[in-house]
């Protein structure tokens, strides 16, 4: 059986979320499981040219609603996935965490280790979830940057 660089079995997972267990859908963990970055549609649909759009989109589609996936925008309002916490739980998910958009390479990262202030809001209102973008350069291409 498959794993990922986080220790989740593929087929275990879909099986918790009453998932099937097809091809696609466990291309598709894979896939994002081996990025460091989150990727898009369009990047999937690249490399899974024998998977149609449609299908790629439901299969993004079930795993955000289940808490497997979240959505995250890079700096061009496209939506990229990464995979959730094991936290995450259907319709709601705890991806509270810093995202971090490269305007070097354009890839966006999900930072997990950083600590996020806890949030005030005024009397009245209520979150329902934070999102915190941070743009910047990232190792790879910071490394690029400097002069060998």
């Amino acid at each position: 059986m498959a794993q990922t660089k986080k220790n989740f079995d593929f087929e275990e997972l879909l099986n918790k979320h009453q998932l099937k267990k097809t091809a696609p859908r466990l291309r598709v963990l894979s896939m994002m499981s081996s990025k460091t970055s989150a990727t898009s549609q369009p990047d999937l649909e690249e490399v899974m040219s024998d998977v149609d759009r449609v299908t790629l989109y439901r299969i993004l589609t079930a795993f955000e609603e289940k808490g497997i996936i979240h959505k995250v925008f890079d700096l061009n309002g496209t939506a990229n996935y990464a995979l959730c916490a094991s936290n995450c739980e259907e319709n709601h998910h705890h991806d509270e965490h810093l995202h971090f958009n490269c305007v070097e390479c354009k890839n966006v990262y999900c930072l997990d280790d950083m600590h996020l202030p806890k949030l005030e809001v005024p009397q009245g209102f209520t979150t329902d979830g934070v999102t915190v973008y941070a743009t910047g350069t990232c190792p790879k291409c910071n490394k690029k940057k400097t002069p060998k």
